[in-house]
């Protein structure tokens, strides 16, 4: 079988493009990352498939001999062109600005993406608010963003980012990928997350979402202080936060890079934004 980088040589033949800047475009090489990221979907048993950015195809190669419906979305419009000539239904739009639900079914859907680095952030928040989306995730990301991703409570990365994807996925590593695994070699490292969707007690995730931002708002100030709109908002004292943050084991000194998901929730929860 042809290797990585012959596939794009030859791929790239055909397109007479080059990787773009604009588009965050630099393109997988490396046969063992690739192969890891399709033994991960493969371990997910998908019914439906969804790419984002398959660019010349290093991962919609192997994406398409799994025999499940694959839908691609490709923001360029000559790779765009170049999918559908070879049979498979391509959307030509920006994947954050379209409306995802027109994907879901009862099959179950798993998203995978070598994804552009300036929108990896927006689309995990953007699926995690989903009551309804893809039941799994194969995603590559900055190694600095899926450090933040999985970030814990008290350590450097941990952030708003953090809040969100671990309270409505459970999150692991899937492989690391160096500059030299890309063509052209980006000046980051890179990392492979795998996401699978949890239950969760959140009903309205929007609501959750501006919470944790409000929450994170000034990151060295008292989460109290930052907490002061919301309290105004709901007609809540400090006292009060101050003996809800006690039932959690906090001081009223607290800052929001303290409280891990779960508490988060539990937090959120006292609020009564869902009732």
């Amino acid at each position: 079988m042809s290797t990585a980088r012959e596939r794009l040589k030859e791929a790239l033949a055909i397109l007479e493009v080059t990787a773009k800047k604009s588009l965050g475009q630099n393109f997988l090489v490396s046969d063992v990352v690739i192969q890891r990221i399709i033994d991960q979907v493969k371990d997910f048993k998908p019914e439906a498939l969804i790419e984002v950015g398959p660019g010349p195809g290093a991962l919609t190669y192997f994406l398409k001999q799994m025999n499940v419906p694959l839908q691609l979305i490709e923001l360029d419009h000559v790779i765009a062109a170049y999918w559908r000539d070879q049979g498979l239904p391509v959307i030509e739009q920006d994947a954050l600005q379209m409306d995802w639900s027109q994907f879901y079914s009862d099959k179950k859907l798993v998203f995978v993406s070598n994804l552009p680095y300036q929108i990896s952030s927006s689309i995990v928040i953007e699926r995690s608010l989903e009551d309804v989306g893809p039941e799994h995730m194969v995603l590559m990301f900055q190694k600095e963003v899926a450090q933040r991703i999985r970030g814990i409570a008290r350590d450097d990365h941990y952030g708003l980012l953090s809040v969100i994807a671990q309270t409505f996925w459970k999150i692991s590593m899937v492989t690391e990928a160096g500059a030299r695994d890309f063509q052209p070699a980006p000046k980051v490292q890179s990392r492979v997350l795998a996401f699978s969707r949890i239950p969760t007690e959140v009903k309205n995730r929007k609501a959750f979402l501006t919470f944790v931002k409000c929450a994170f708002a000034q990151r060295r100030k008292l989460l109290k202080k930052n907490l002061t709109g919301v309290l105004n908002q709901k007609k809540i004292t400090e006292e009060q936060l101050i003996g809800w943050l006690a039932e959690l084991g906090f001081p009223e000194t607290a800052r929001a890079e303290e409280l891990s998901p779960v508490q988060f929730v539990k937090l959120y929860q006292k609020f009564g934004f869902e009732s």
